[in-house]
């Protein structure tokens, strides 16, 4: 059964969200032969052409406005509207990031569709899309599949493979207009808190700290660590209530939920509430000086010893092992 899909091209800082990559691979697995179409929204966005064509996109249709060049929810809501009643989908899929938390429940209620969030899997089972998702914080996974007449699905970043790029691939590009009505707000800049690493969402590896960091300057072996790795630096809520950290970096059930290739807790206890946003990492490492800390539990590899003394010694180790690879 082909389908006709349409995936919304998240665009941050200037470059295309690898997630968008995630929704295209799963795009081209439930199109079965269908047309993958992309909705490219901004100002300034012909510049990702190319790389939404090589990676499995067989027309795009862009958007060019000034009202799109940072998300609001009036002026994206009107514009993805105004392309899902000419593409007349059969799936819609987007990242499960801020502006896809936002923008997905907002469309998909306009058009009265139901709304499957935070997909980690898609597979094809006789002819029939069953999108995987955690419920309970983690602690088990729903099998779903939608009776609606248009599948319309968020996906977690860093789950679905990407697939190859293809430079021999051909694309079409529309240019499409949108007439926007009463848009009630409008960015005039925006004023990002820069911390100098990974964006968290899309990391691969992770190095956070909890309680145990003790310090504001408790996160400089951290961060040490995480220069040699290029890696990203989180935190428990413990460190962020504790002012060791900004509030950016926690990760947690009311924080960040990430799932990244490799985790390492530094000082982290394990409690449900931090272990509910990371515990999908595919290969954890806890460091804690308490043997029965939680953390352990869910851990692949656990060092029991003082964080200030393993951590450095593993920067040096990793440097080393890069400088001789």
């Amino acid at each position: 059964m082909s389908r006709n899909v349409l995936v919304l091209a998240e665009i941050r800082d200037g470059g295309i969200r690898s997630v968008t990559f995630e929704a295209l691979g799963a795009a081209r697995l439930a199109a079965e032969g269908g047309t993958v179409n992309v909705a490219l929204l901004g100002a300034g966005v012909s510049v990702h052409e190319s790389a939404l064509r090589e990676q499995g996109a067989d027309r795009i249709y862009k958007v060019e406005h000034e009202a799109l060049r940072h998300y609001t929810p009036d002026a994206y809501t009107q514009a993805f509207a105004a392309l899902l009643k000419e593409t007349a989908p059969d799936c819609v899929f987007m990242g499960h990031t801020a502006i896809g938390k936002d923008l997905a429940p907002r469309v998909a209620a306009k058009f009265g569709w139901g709304l499957i969030s935070d997909v980690t899997d898609i597979a094809l089972v006789d002819g029939e899309l069953v999108f995987t998702r955690p419920i309970y914080a983690g602690k088990a996974f729903q099998k779903k599949k939608t009776t609606e007449a248009v599948v319309f699905a968020t996906i977690r970043p860093n789950n679905i493979q990407v697939g190859k790029p293809d430079a021999s691939r051909i694309s079409e590009t529309v240019d499409f207009k949108v007439e926007f009505t009463d848009l009630r707000s409008t960015v005039r800049h925006v004023v990002r808190q820069s911390l100098g690493r990974v964006d968290l969402a899309e990391a691969k590896i992770i190095v956070s700290g909890g309680r145990g960091v003790k310090s504001v300057d408790g996160f400089k072996p951290l961060e040490e660590l995480a220069d040699v790795l290029g890696a990203a630096v989180g935190a428990s809520r413990g460190a962020c209530d504790a002012g060791y950290c900004d509030y950016a970096l926690q990760i947690g059930q009311t924080g960040k939920v990430v799932t990244p290739d490799l985790y390492i807790a530094c000082g982290i206890s394990g409690a449900i509430q931090h272990v509910a946003g990371m515990s999908n990492a595919k290969i954890i490492v806890a460091i804690n000086k308490d043997p029965e800390a939680p953390i352990f539990k869910i851990a692949d590899y656990g060092i029991v010893g003082d964080l200030f003394e393993i951590v450095p010694l593993l920067s040096n180790e990793f440097r080393s092992a890069l400088i001789t690879s």
